[in-house]
């Protein structure tokens, strides 16, 4: 018997094989699964173009939080990763890129000194040769494991997302579900273009706690990506399926290629 899979937005029941030839996208509503690293490189990436760059990070414990140590390893098995962004170089329509994805199973996504320091160097990597960097971002923010250290990576990431800007090299971002705190206040919000997927939650605090905060009720739909569009806070949501060849173009308009297509 086949794997089968609910649907979390409509209820429906699928089998696995049907949702992952429609990329993780559920036939019925549209709802958008999440994709692993690989699945989401797979979805943008030329046939066998993407080359991890190496990871050569030494694990911090920056604050020495007793149990850490041991949350990270079951995080590495649970997500079958080293940590909660991959980054490296591939091809999309032939044209080399600089890409970086972010992992929600691998503590939430969430952004510590090596997650930081991974996606500063992909930036770098493409102001230093020119080539156009895309983020993927699905993160429950700052980790808070590592204290004051995690917090100081958004300065880290920005201060890449600037030197981008002043070598005029392109980053693309595109937010997936869900991109929120100290991720949000930072890099996710500093392309070029900013992109998402449909019905990803995107915001700072969450939902509750701005509404604890000032004590009233937030209207229907408050930090999806349709509210963020509407808002002007992104610039085009993008269906999965339309994504690479979204980001072809973005990336051959950007560079300064023409074309008659």
């Amino acid at each position: 018997m086949s794997k089968q899979i609910q649907c979390p937005s409509c209820h429906r029941v699928f089998d696995y094989d049907v949702v992952a030839s429609y990329m993780k996208v559920c036939p019925k509503c549209g709802y958008h699964h999440r994709l692993t690293p690989a699945e989401r490189i797979s979805s943008i990436a030329d046939g066998n173009s993407f080359a991890e760059f190496p990871f050569t990070y030494a694990f911090p414990n920056p604050i020495g939080l007793e149990g850490y140590q041991e949350k990270i390893s079951q995080s590495r098995d649970k997500a079958n990763l080293e940590e909660a962004v991959i980054t490296g170089e591939c091809t999309i329509d032939g044209r080399p890129c600089v890409v970086a994805v972010m992992s929600f199973d691998f503590m939430g996504g969430s952004m510590g000194s090596v997650v930081g320091e991974k996606i500063a160097e992909a930036m770098i990597e493409g102001a230093l040769r020119h080539e156009p960097v895309i983020i993927f971002t699905a993160s429950g923010g700052a980790r808070m494991q590592e204290g004051i250290f995690s917090l100081m990576q958004m300065a880290k990431t920005s201060a890449a997302a600037a030197l981008l800007e002043k070598s005029l090299t392109p980053l693309f971002i595109v937010l997936t579900h869900p991109t929120t705190g100290g991720v949000t206040a930072s890099f996710a919000m500093l392309g070029d273009v900013n992109l998402a997927e449909k019905g990803a939650l995107i915001g700072f605090a969450g939902p509750r706690v701005i509404e604890g905060t000032i004590g009233e009720k937030l209207p229907a739909g408050f930090q999806s990506a349709e509210f963020q569009l509407e808002k002007g806070f992104i610039d085009a949501i993008v269906a999965r399926e339309d994504m690479k060849k979204t980001l072809s173009f973005l990336i051959r308009v950007h560079m300064g290629e023409h074309s008659n297509e």
